[in-house]
């Protein structure tokens, strides 16, 4: 037990070197932190790790999906819902099915249902690790949110199919009309679930008041979600993402600076830590594969290889063909950034697999229910884990020389034209807000023009574009305020960032850029603005 507290204290400390390292490197941390757990597993003298492998995604999942989850918004996916049901839904099923074939053709002792799993297991891309590195490449705005929700959404039907496959080996017993209804099931369930905690969770938040509590519970409902749904056959991932979302979009209306400022620290230091963990973890249990699959552990080096063919290729070729297919639709729906070739061939090389993959393929069974050995499950371990270190080591470290060479990256002049317009917006709220509180109250008109100087000011200092065309105001001038305007200046204050916040459920409005603006906000509150 020692050693293990050891090990994890080890890969954690490391998960904060990775950070200035990975800075330093180019490369995401997620990609560093898995090449030193693979270190660690070939170095005789360091234990083995020992988790539950039932217990890795209960574990690691919850935390990780609710932080992406904070990053987006139901409006971003309602936008790229198309493309993200292609590769969520289709695509995963697609990929189990040519994994499953490709498979058996290898090892035709292996029966169906435990090639599908295998199939099913490396079908999806992680979305941890597709945050963790595309989210950091300066991509378009569009393509990276619907790689994110493709990573989000494809381990609901991922671990459905897998659980079906499973289910079927182990008791020698399949349904065609079992495994649809045990699908919508899991999917009606996980929603159902996810919306009760989402809405139950934001009505308590609503009344807790203070932030550390806030954010305390924030972390507590994603577990709960996953483990409720879990338990009653649902999705425990739908679940989780269900109810982080419907949370992030209902923070709008309660939330103040002191949640959001706190939230946004916590979350970034949790996803920081659970994500090193999780991919450390994935290289140190590189030696439970090899101890797994024995000294001849080389002759499933071909089986490994077809696979990894199969997940690559075939994701290379739905792209093209789904990019084909509804390019003139995607351009209807975002004409500044159409989907071209060079972004297909970031979004193929960008499929990362990771944390659930292998957390599925360490929980394939040992035996089935007759108590005969779970048939191919070495290959299946080794092949999963194959999978995974070439998406990871491979493409991962090479992601950000694709995304150089195809020349793909956000359009900044649009986005800073979208931020500028929405700092607008907030000044214009204020100011508004401002001069009914003058009317209603009675205020000086010294005291008004000092207020609205500095709110003007505080515009120049947050977003000296977006100032252009105001009045110019001496930013270094020191001001003095009384009491009353102290509260007067939080009133407003709040009218700007009520608009702020109303433009995170518009169509159109990055949510990203929205939190941005809203944190440079409350950067003002707690600085004691103006």
């Amino acid at each position: 037990m020692a050693h293990q507290m050891e090990l994890i204290f080890v890969v954690l400390f490391a998960t904060i070197l990775a950070q200035p390292l990975g800075k330093r490197l180019g490369q995401a941390p997620a990609v560093l932190m898995t090449a030193f757990g693979v270190i660690l597993a070939l170095i005789p003298q360091v234990p083995e790790i020992h988790i539950d492998p039932e217990m890795i995604l209960p574990l690691v999942l919850p935390p990780l999906l609710y932080a992406a989850a904070r990053r987006t918004s139901w409006r971003a996916f309602a936008d790229n819902w198309g493309a993200i049901s292609m590769r969520a839904v289709v695509l995963v099923i697609v990929t189990a099915v040519a994994v499953a074939w490709a498979f058996r053709a290898f090892y035709p002792a292996v029966p169906i249902g435990a090639a599908l799993a295998l199939g099913a297991l490396v079908a999806p891309p992680d979305p941890v690790a597709v945050s963790a590195l595309a989210g950091k490449l300066g991509l378009p705005r569009r393509l990276v949110a619907v790689l994110e929700g493709e990573g989000l959404f494809n381990d609901v039907t991922a671990i459905v199919v897998y659980s079906v496959a499973i289910q079927a080996v182990v008791t020698g017993k399949f349904s065609a009309w079992q495994a649809a209804g045990q699908f919508a099931i899991s999917a009606v369930v996980g929603v159902g679930v996810g919306l009760l905690f989402g809405w139950a969770g934001s009505k308590l938040m609503r009344r807790l008041g203070e932030a550390p509590w806030q954010v305390a519970l924030g972390l507590l409902l994603p577990f709960a979600a996953y483990g409720v749904s879990e338990a009653r056959d649902g999705s425990a991932v739908l679940a989780v993402l269900v109810c982080s979302l419907y949370l992030t979009d209902a923070a709008t209306d309660f939330s103040d600076s002191d949640y959001r400022l706190v939230g946004d620290s916590f979350w970034e230091i949790t996803e920081m830590l659970v994500t090193g963990f999780a991919f450390g973890l994935i290289g140190l249990e590189l030696s439970t594969v090899l101890k797994d699959a024995g000294p001849d552990w080389p002759r499933f080096i071909g089986g490994a290889a077809v696979v990894i063919g199969v997940v690559v290729g075939l994701r290379l070729i739905w792209l093209l063909i789904t990019t084909a297919l509804f390019k003139s639709w995607w351009r209807e729906r975002d004409a500044d950034e159409p989907y071209t070739w060079r972004e297909t061939l970031v979004t193929w090389w960008a499929g990362m697999r990771g944390v659930a993959t292998v957390a599925l393929a360490l929980a394939v069974p040992f035996t089935t229910d007759s108590g005969a050995p779970f048939p191919g499950r070495s290959e299946i371990l080794f092949t999963a884990f194959a999978v995974v270190m070439f998406t990871l080591l491979l493409q991962g470290p090479t992601l950000p020389a694709v995304v150089r060479v195809t020349g793909v990256h956000v359009d900044t002049e649009r986005e800073r034209e979208m931020e500028r317009r929405l700092w607008t917006r907030v000044l214009e709220a204020e100011l508004a807000r401002l001069k009914e509180i003058s009317a209603t109250r009675a205020l000086p008109e010294e005291i008004y023009e000092r207020l609205r100087d500095g709110f003007e000011r505080r515009l120049a200092q947050a977003d000296p574009e977006a100032a252009e065309g105001n009045a110019k105001i001496n930013t270094d001038r020191a001001v003095v305020f009384a009491k009353q305007m102290r509260a007067i200046t939080n009133e407003v204050l709040e009218a700007g960032r009520t608009e702020a916040l109303a433009a995170r459920r518009e169509p159109g409005i990055a949510p990203d850029v929205v939190d941005r603006v809203m944190r440079r906000l409350d950067l003002r509150t707690k600085a004691g603005s103006p």
